[in-house]
């Protein structure tokens, strides 16, 4: 549960600076430094992800001690991409092509992907071994950088390419003084293995393809606002992306975390049949958090918007945020919920297939839907490809033959979700601000706690219950006052 934790404090800390960026930097240029990030995710994606997710799948505690080979060749994977990497930048930054970024914040985009592609391969490792204090430790120091250099860079240079570089420095100096802690000393470049390299490559190519085509997206829609609305639409739109990813993201990513490890080590201790059953009820469980999560979303967004979103970006926010949210939702369920069936099968080639829908679907919408005044015509596009991206992969699922979530779990999850939205949607726009908020999550997360109580949905009952009773227990007071009670 802690490094559950480590990901939410981690998307706080990611929320506050993002407003604070945006706040200082203003919409236009927040929308250069926002097309710039997209550019650095992308080239993350393209050049790094393939190790981080081979990371996660083959490298724990057992591999860290007996097999130092695995270690030793993703290490060995990591500096040869680098190497290679480097030309590619320089060349962007004297011959590049030419976009909506100039060549200079274009090619500090791409060496930026370097600093965030060594970030989340060391964090990768962190958490594949359980080392929950460690990713703690790497996670606080990086949000206490962040909020320093690059919400102080911010301010004080109003600059995209400033806060760009302060965030590499922030990235950079986590890992800094995380060295020692993150280092294998029995895995030397010396005990690499080019086949093994060759395997991992084999195994994630599929995923990194996916995970590609779905970096795309935001990048091309960021470069289609700029296009057509200009800058200051493209940061109005990335800022409610940006912020609506994050919060779907951080909640998948936590749980996908504990989830897919799991299913890992069943599959590892008792074959393939025991795996399908723990992915099973990992999405029963990932759908039962996701859904009401996103209509949290929607209900408290008016609230959220006249609190903490500058004045420049409401109204904006606001709007496209709410035609962001089922494809958000459509995303996070295909990426924390169905990807896992082709992972442990070693199937991956379905997932590049979906996130092709996504990615041809998505412009072809935004060309047929009426052209909008603003960017709405944009997230609805985006919206509408994501949710043919989760049909096309439920359909390869299906060839598959998995074991689905039971019937009932979905079914509770969707009722209580309604019943959320029932009660407290009603309330969202009367009197948006702070106390709106407490009493809209007060209503919604009591109709979903309720639910869960009474039906033990997605076995969160049992799992809340196995955590709080042996502490209760250990507490003489509480042991007293819950003795009495049951």
């Amino acid at each position: 549960m802690r490094i559950v934790f480590a990901f939410l404090v981690n998307t706080i800390f990611n929320l506050i600076v993002g407003l604070i960026v945006a706040k200082f930097l203003g919409p236009e240029e927040y929308g250069r430094f926002a097309l710039a990030i997209g550019v650095m995710i992308f080239g993350q994606a393209l050049v790094f992800e393939w190790i981080r997710q081979c990371a996660i799948r083959f490298y724990s505690v057992r591999t860290r001690d007996n097999k130092p080979t695995v270690r030793a060749t993703l290490d060995a994977a990591f500096a040869l991409v680098t190497i290679g990497f480097i030309p590619l930048v320089v060349v962007v930054a004297l011959l590049g092509p030419e976009t909506s970024l100039p060549r200079d914040l274009l090619a500090l985009a791409f060496a930026a992907s370097f600093a965030n592609g060594l970030f989340d391969y060391q964090t990768a490792l962190a958490r594949a071994r359980f080392d929950d204090r460690l990713y703690m430790r790497i996670v606080v120091i990086k949000n206490m950088f962040s909020l320093v250099c690059m919400a102080g860079g911010a301010w004080a240079t109003g600059s995209a390419r400033i806060t760009l570089a302060a965030g590499m420095v922030s990235l950079l100096g986590a890992l800094a003084f995380s060295y020692r802690h993150l280092h294998d000393p029995d895995a030397g470049f010396a005990k690499a293995d080019r086949r093994l390299m060759r395997c991992y490559g084999a195994y994630a190519a599929p995923i990194v393809a996916a995970v590609v085509l779905y970096q795309l997206i935001p990048l091309v829609n960021r470069e289609l606002a700029t296009r057509f609305f200009g800058f200051a639409e493209t940061g109005r739109f990335a800022l409610a992306y940006d912020l609506g990813l994050r919060a779907v993201a951080a909640l998948g990513s936590a749980l996908d975390v504990l989830l897919f490890q799991i299913a890992v080590r069943a599959h590892d201790l008792h074959g393939l049949d025991k795996a399908r059953e723990q992915i099973a009820r990992n999405m029963a469980v990932v759908f039962a958090i996701l859904l009401p999560a996103c209509v949290g979303i929607w209900i408290v967004l008016p609230s959220v918007e006249a609190l903490i979103v500058p004045q420049a970006y409401r109204g904006a926010f606001g709007l496209f945020l709410t035609l962001m949210l089922p494809g958000l939702f459509c995303l996070g369920l295909s990426q924390f919920a169905l990807n896992a069936i082709f992972q442990i099968a070693r199937k991956t080639r379905p997932v590049v297939l979906a996130a092709l829908v996504v990615c041809v679907a998505d412009p072809l919408i935004f060309l047929i839907l009426p052209r909008a005044e603003d960017a709405s015509s944009l997230a609805l596009a985006q919206s509408l490809a994501m949710a043919l991206g989760l049909l096309t992969l439920l359909v390869f699922a299906q060839a598959n033959r998995p074991q689905w979530p039971p019937a009932r779990d979905l079914f509770w999850s969707i009722l209580a979700s309604a019943g959320m939205a029932a009660l407290a949607g009603p309330l969202r726009n009367a009197h948006p601000g702070l106390l709106q908020i407490i009493a809209q999550m007060a209503i919604s997360g009591g109709v979903y706690a309720a639910v869960v109580a009474l039906t033990d949905l997605a076995g969160l009952r049992t799992a809340f219950l196995a955590k709080i009773v042996p502490l209760v227990r250990r507490n003489k007071f509480l042991n007293r006052t819950f003795t009495i009670i049951t």
